[in-house]
């Protein structure tokens, strides 16, 4: 059988050029890419239509030329419910709370045909949710998670294109099937070598969905009254993600309140059956490097029985020691790269002209509800997950009523999601 010879990419952000290209150099696949019709997207397709099909991969570090390249596409759908032809693999590269929604708008046919559906950003439960979706269009379509998308990659000149830019790539993913191990993960792990990528294949997909620090890290730095102000109210001086207060909403509580969430995800993986993760081993080992000589690695190996005090103390001190890049050359004055100089970025006006909120925090947002869910239906008490989705919950609910002569997106509506979350919940039975 030959796999991946006709790949779908359900998106049209700067993912899915980078994954058609590689796809498409790596395994002479044929590619196709869809999109939903937006004034974002649409400027995608004229750009991409105008340039023949032809999408370009640059990247900005020469370690990564591995990725780099360009393709000719096969085929542009502009609206999902579009799509036509035989695919054998469907990608989704669109974000999580959007999974449902864009499925439902494709011909079933065209679903039924897939031998295999690989999520390229799911969050905790998106593998239960697609294939509790396709069995009931009678899809017996593999369904692949990946940990986290592979890179960094934007568009080349900010704005939507037919060329990207990729800032980085990621030494390690985790990838797990619902159908344990496959020959498709075995082609994606030859893709992934090629592409100078360790691909570690886990004992289960929802495992895989675990190994992703956004998981653990966004929700303590978010959703905080410093972030949550910064993010929805006019502030002259600009605020970062990772920097020390009042530079940023890293202090002593923000700290315990990331530990305490990521104590309450490790019960809730108790209940499902899987292993644990080792926070601070995860951040220094898979994320970001330290220098040796800031934290000893016998207090790496045993942060999880260390005392939480002390473990409070170990994570303040990765942050503290991350403000600048550890492994950077210092200029002429002895400073080094500014690395935690992420902006906290601002709600803004969409290209439909109205008021939307940034994929940080609104897709935590939905992550963090649907674990919470998820813990509801184990019957677990969360008491710090709700605090977060109550603290930013509230926050929504500020910004409308104060702003009634305004525009908002469906993104500052209070929402349940209980139907992913019961498909989800039906799966982990």
């Amino acid at each position: 059988m030959t796999f991946f010879k006709r790949v779908l990419l359900l998106g049209t952000g700067p993912t899915s050029v980078q994954l058609a290209v590689n796809f498409r150099n790596h395994f002479n696949s044929k590619v196709g890419i869809a999109g939903r019709e937006s004034s974002r997207s649409n400027i995608f397709f004229e750009k991409t239509i105008k340039q023949q099909l032809t999408l370009k991969a640059h990247i900005q570090n020469r370690q990564h030329q591995s990725v780099a390249g360009e393709c000719v596409i096969d085929c542009l759908f502009k609206g999902y419910y579009t799509i036509s032809g035989d695919w054998d693999t469907v990608v989704l590269s669109v974000t999580t709370d959007a999974y449902i929604a864009v499925l439902s708008q494709i011909d079933i046919q065209v679903l039924n045909q897939a031998k295999c559906v690989i999520l390229i950003s799911p969050t905790f439960g998106s593998n239960q949710l697609i294939s509790n979706y396709l069995k009931q269009i009678s899809s017996c379509a593999e369904v692949i998670s990946f940990s986290t998308y592979y890179g960094d990659t934007r568009w080349l000149k900010g704005l939507p294109s037919n060329e990207v830019l990729t800032t980085g790539i990621k030494k390690t993913i985790y990838i797990g099937s619902n159908q344990s191990k496959t020959e498709h993960m075995a082609k994606l792990s030859e893709l992934f070598y090629q592409l100078g990528i360790h691909v570690k294949v886990l004992a289960s997909p929802l495992e895989a969905e675990t190994r992703n620090i956004s998981l653990y890290v966004h929700p303590a730095l978010f959703m905080n009254d410093f972030s949550l102000k910064t993010i929805f109210e006019e502030q002259e001086t600009i605020k970062y993600v990772y920097k020390l207060y009042p530079e940023g909403p890293i202090t002593y509580t923000m700290i315990r309140h990331l530990l305490n969430h990521w104590k309450e995800m490790m019960k809730i993986l108790t209940l499902v059956n899987i292993p644990h993760l080792n926070l601070l081993k995860f951040m220094v080992d898979d994320n970001y490097s330290l220098q040796p000589s800031s934290i000893a690695r016998q207090d790496i190996e045993n942060f999880e029985k260390l005392e939480s005090i002390h473990q409070e103390y170990l994570l303040y001190i990765r942050y503290a020691s991350l403000l600048i890049d550890p492994f950077s050359k210092p200029d002429q004055e002895g400073r080094y790269f500014d690395f935690s100089a992420v902006p906290i970025k601002k709600i803004f006006m969409n290209h439909e002209g109205i008021w939307d909120i940034p994929r940080m925090p609104k897709e935590d947002y939905y992550r963090l509800k649907i674990i919470q869910g998820v813990a509801s239906a184990l019957e677990l008490e969360c008491p710090t997950i709700n605090q977060f989705i109550f603290t930013y919950e509230q926050k929504l609910q500020q910004v409308v009523a104060s702003s009634e002569k305004m525009s908002f997106s469906e993104a500052f509506q209070i929402k349940n999601f209980s139907e992913d979350i019961n498909m989800i919940c039906e799966e982990l039975v």
